[in-house]
Parts: C-alpha cells; sequence; structure tokens
C-alpha cells in the first residue's frame, strides 16, 4: 500500500512539473512572439532624444546619474517598450521612474538589473504617441543606462523647446521627500519619495515650455555640506555625476538661458562676509561656464524664520557686490513662506507646484518670456 501511495505521489508531483513546464513555454513563446513583432532601436538612434547630463562614453549605453534626466521618442502602434539598466547600487537601491506616455504620468520602480517595461496599457488612442522616460531618484540611488526601444515603428520626434533652464540646488531641487503617494513619510526607503519630474524645476520649465537641467545633489552646500557628504557644490558642478564628483561635463552641450541657483539651506546661517565671498566666487564660476546666461538666487523654500532672514540680507547683497564687478544678468528672489510639509521637512508634491508657479512668474519677467 505505501509503494502505491509513494508511486501516486511521484507520479502527481511529475504531472505537475510537466504542466509547470509546457506553461512557461506558452508564456515564453507568448512574450518572444510578442517581442519578435517589435523593432529593437538601439539607445543611439537618431529618433531617441535626451536631456540632461549623461555619459555617452558608450553610445550604446548612454548612462546617467542626475535627477530629472530624461530619454524622449515618438512611436507608432499600440506596442512598445523600453529597456533599461539599473545599478542596483549597494546591492539593493531601485530607481524610480516617471513614465510619461502621451501626456499623462506614471509613477513606476525598477525590479531589476535589466528591466523591460511596457507602454502599451498607458497609449491612448492617437495613431502617434509621445513616451518620456524621467529619472525621479538621485545620483547616491544609482545610474541608469538606457539599452534600447522596441517598437513597430519609432518616428521623428519634435523639436525640443528653444528655451533653457538650469536649477542648482539639494534635495529641495531633487525633489526629495515630496511624493508619498506610494509610500509615507518615515516608511520604506529614502528614495521611496523622490519625485523629480514634479520637482519645482521641471514643473516651472513645462509651463515656460522649455527644457530643464536638474544639477542637483541632497545635502550639498555652497560652502558646507551636510550629513558628511565631503563634497560642495562649487567642487562638483563640473561632473555628470555630481554626487560622485566624476566624468568631466561638456558644458558646450547644454547653455541655458537662465540658471536658479538654491544653496544655503545645508550651510545654514554662516559668517556674513565669508557666504558673500563664496557666492559671489561661485557666481564668477558659473559665467566662465555660461557667458551670456542670466542667474536668480534663490532663498531656500523650506529656510525658517532665522534662515530666511539671513538669506534675506545675503542675497542682495551678492546681487549688488556682483553688480558693481560688472555682471548685470543677476537677480535675487525670495521665498516668504516656509514651505515644508513634505517628508523631512521638504516641500511636499502640493507645495512644489507653489513654488514653481511663483518662480515661473519672477523667470518669466526677467526673461521676457
Amino acid at each position: 500500500m505505501y509503494k502505491l501511495q509513494l508511486l501516486l505521489r511521484r507520479t502527481l508531483h511529475r504531472s505537475k512539473m510537466l504542466f509547470s513546464f509546457l506553461l512557461g513555454c506558452i508564456v515564453f513563446v507568448d512574450v518572444a512572439n510578442a517581442q519578435s513583432a517589435l523593432k529593437f532601436y538601439s539607445a543611439d538612434h537618431p529618433f531617441i532624444q535626451y536631456t540632461g547630463r549623461i555619459d555617452f562614453t558608450n553610445p550604446m549605453l548612454p548612462r546617467f546619474w542626475q535627477p530629472g534626466v530624461s530619454v524622449s521618442f515618438q512611436f507608432k502602434g499600440k506596442d512598445c517598450a523600453v529597456i533599461l539598466n539599473d545599478e542596483i547600487l549597494w546591492g539593493s537601491n531601485h530607481n524610480y521612474l516617471e513614465i510619461v506616455v502621451d501626456g499623462k504620468a506614471y509613477r513606476l520602480q525598477t525590479k531589476n538589473r535589466i528591466d523591460t517595461i511596457y507602454l502599451s496599457g498607458y497609449v491612448s488612442a492617437a495613431k502617434i504617441h509621445s513616451a518620456v522616460i524621467v529619472k525621479n531618484t538621485e545620483a547616491n540611488i544609482g545610474y541608469l543606462e538606457l539599452v534600447g526601444v522596441l517598437s513597430k515603428k519609432l518616428v521623428k520626434p519634435l523639436a525640443k523647446p528653444v528655451r533653457k533652464i538650469e536649477c542648482i540646488g539639494n534635495s529641495i531641487t531633487c525633489g526629495t521627500g515630496a511624493d508619498v503617494s506610494e509610500v509615507p513619510c518615515g516608511k520604506g526607503k529614502w528614495q521611496d519619495q523622490h519625485n523629480a519630474y514634479f520637482s519645482y524645476g521641471a514643473i516651472m520649465a513645462r509651463k515656460l515650455n522649455a527644457q530643464v537641467h536638474l544639477s542637483s545633489v541632497s545635502g550639498i552646500g555652497l560652502m558646507r555640506s551636510c550629513c558628511n557628504l565631503g563634497i560642495t557644490m562649487p567642487q562638483v558642478f563640473d561632473k555628470i555625476s555630481m554626487r560622485n564628483d566624476t566624468i568631466q561635463w561638456d558644458f558646450a552641450k547644454y547653455q541655458p538661458d537662465v540658471v536658479t541657483i538654491c544653496l544655503g539651506q545645508n550651510d545654514g546661517v554662516q559668517d556674513s562676509a565669508m557666504f558673500c565671498n563664496n557666492y559671489v566666487k561661485f557666481v564668477k564660476q558659473l559665467r566662465t561656464y555660461y557667458p551670456q546666461t542670466s542667474f536668480v538666487l534663490i532663498s531656500s523654500p523650506m529656510a525658517d524664520d532665522r534662515l530666511r532672514n539671513f538669506m534675506q540680507r545675503m542675497l542682495p547683497a551678492v546681487e549688488e557686490q556682483l553688480h558693481q564687478s560688472g555682471e548685470n544678468k543677476v537677480y535675487t528672489h525670495i521665498f516668504f513662506k516656509q514651505y515644508s510639509s513634505g517628508c523631512d521637512y521638504h516641500p511636499s508634491l502640493a507645495e512644489h507646484e507653489l513654488i514653481a508657479e511663483e518662480l515661473s512668474a519672477v523667470v518669466q519677467k526677467i526673461m521676457n518670456w
């Protein structure tokens, strides 16, 4: 009797294994058939556009660290997929993305070292579809690489906006601590609340129909950074990966019309003369990269009363000192409200929208846009 039961169990187990194998084959063939109907477009295809600081040392695998870096393209047909590599820094950090298809944004996180992200579930009824893939997380969550796009047909992209903006800053500019749509404050990992796509700089660029670079690192300062960071913005500003202070950036690739500078939150209240001198020196450093650019010095939107009062005195003093030295394209803007209802007292998504609205009006007036 025992031998009969054992034989039945073995037969049942083998049947289950055979069924699982056949099911796997069916799924594999189905996916393979779906992909075989699509053409692979490598990352260096001219119909794929890039915006941001990107390392093209290997043009087949362009690599990018900074928040807000975007990849965009247009395609025909409902079926389309994007293939990305994630560094998975420290073996556990997965980047968040904003997938914008036909104008609608969707938040996703990578799951593997190589991810194939299908867009068919997001497309509209239009004949030609647009897709934008945005890195929501910042450099110390690791890099992303574009492998390529699977599509029936990529079509020539629309021209990029002529206007160009760059936003220099810290975690506020990165969009850190803003998005609690999936993971509440204090839960999950630090990057779970990052959203560069809905940061004030990115929103402002969309409002003003401009390209944007977010040249920002959490914790960084003008002359003093927090959290044992070991770097300051003047030191790393010329790099593709600012957090790692690596890979020289070619400033000829992107000459912004206007640069906003949001530094000081991590410096805190400093010696007035030292702070002003360092700020003036940094703006003059920027001028060597950007001969025609206008600079807007902005106070920290999350500053408390003490820091706001300090910056309210210091930024106009920096502006005046620069004007006296012949730098006329320098302006100042002070935020008189504290935006701190996000995680760790950072601006929330709703507050980033308010900051962008206020700053857009300032930039629009300065640039006559």
